[in-house]
């Protein structure tokens, strides 16, 4: 396990944030050629019981670190946690109840794969308890699911929707563009499609080639330029906002009818949240230290090294001068940016810490300050990463 150096400098919440409880089922049937997170092929059998068993003994372990904390919103992630049957996801959390202090009134949330479910799935997930549920659509193009990889195609995306309106009122699905040989009028296509549903919920992400991806090997041709994809972005925010009635809240976010994710605001609010499962990540805070913990990435080794209290692969107290650009990382992303009084609770530190980066920030157009509240302009918005460089700058 590798071990991060202690904190030295005077550190002290008065208030601990919001807590929320991540845990990562890593199987796909197979892996997407553009995809980066910890996910695995499946193989020939599904380890259900065994990783179970992997996920309580590792919740058990953390109860510690959040004794007599209420965990506000659940995320069930993955890899492809749909592939889990209705019985393995109450059996997770029917544990999660009775080690935690879990909200009655906590977002459950669980992803979904299309291609992965049937009404069976979908009523037994409803009936465990799970309250949100998320579609990875990604597109309803036959031609550019293909080239995604996705094992699902429009029709199936189609159904899996349709059936899920007759258990769920909370949906999300996931969208993406800049794709290879995509139009504009494709872009809308998808939108308009999402729309036809009237979920409460659209998230709508620029495909970005990242290392360690097939696409990063071997990249498709046809992909749209930086240019292009802004148009796109631009095309899509206004066909959300103005014929689905959905406000922008988060970079890749859109909700009507105040159908946030709450627990991906609790992460932008620089929340604390506890990841269990293969190459979960953890930032859970304390009276005198913030830490970070990530678990060991391989299922099987996973699945092993938890029994012996051996899968914490990173741990670590992260340093005083490493929060404000970590705060502001997440906050930024937010359309409606953050207040200041926020920082100070978050990260116990004073605002005296970040008024120099944050001058510069307003000098540069990047962000506005109204009242209290620090907020993203367009220009920061569009340029995000241009934004977050500022505060990593040293003092001249």
């Amino acid at each position: 396990m590798q071990i991060y150096p202690l904190n030295t400098a005077k550190f002290e919440l008065n208030q601990l944030p919001p807590l929320s409880l991540y845990i990562h089922i890593p199987w796909c049937i197979k892996k997407c050629p553009y995809c980066d997170f910890n996910s695995h092929n499946l193989g020939t059998t599904l380890p259900e019981d065994k990783y179970i068993q992997a996920l309580v003994a590792d919740l058990e372990q953390a109860v510690p670190l959040i004794w007599g904390r209420s965990i506000q919103t659940v995320f069930i992630g993955g890899g492809t946690p749909s592939l889990f049957s209705g019985d393995a996801i109450n059996q997770i959390l029917s544990n999660v109840r009775s080690l935690t202090n879990l909200s009655p009134l906590a977002e459950i949330t669980l992803e979904a794969n299309p291609g992965t479910v049937d009404n069976e799935h979908i009523q037994d997930y409803s009936k465990v308890g799970i309250n949100r549920i998320s579609f990875g659509v990604q597109s309803f193009n036959d031609i550019h699911l293909q080239t995604l990889g996705r094992i699902h195609d429009r029709e199936a995306a189609i159904q899996a929707i349709t059936l899920a309106q007759k258990h769920f009122t909370n949906i999300n699905l996931d969208l993406m563009y800049g794709l290879p040989d995509q139009t504009i009028e494709e872009v809308l296509i998808d939108i308009d499609t999402a729309l036809s549903f009237g979920i409460s919920h659209i998230s709508a992400y620029n495909l970005t080639i990242e290392p360690n991806t097939a696409f990063h090997k071997n990249i498709p041709s046809g992909m749209p330029n930086n240019d292009l994809c802004y148009i796109m972005q631009d095309a899509l925010i206004k066909q959300l906002e103005s014929s689905g009635g959905y406000a922008r809240y988060e970079t890749s976010a859109y909700a009507k009818d105040s159908s946030q994710c709450r627990h991906n605001l609790n992460y932008w609010q620089f929340g604390d949240y506890l990841g269990i499962g293969a190459g979960a990540h953890s930032k859970l805070s304390f009276q005198d230290k913030i830490i970070r913990q990530v678990r060991q990435k391989q299922p099987q080794h996973y699945m092993g090294q938890v029994l012996v209290q051996k899968h914490i692969l990173e741990e670590g107290v992260v340093q005083t001068k490493d929060l404000p650009f970590e705060f502001v990382m997440n906050n930024l992303r937010l359309i409606g940016g953050f207040s200041t009084a926020m920082f100070v609770k978050r990260t116990g530190l004073s605002l005296n810490t970040l008024l120099p980066k944050l001058d510069l920030a307003v000098t540069r157009g990047f962000v506005t300050l109204r009242g209290e509240y620090v907020v993203p302009t367009k220009l920061g918005q569009d340029f995000l990463n241009d934004l977050l460089i500022l505060f990593l700058e040293d003092e001249k």
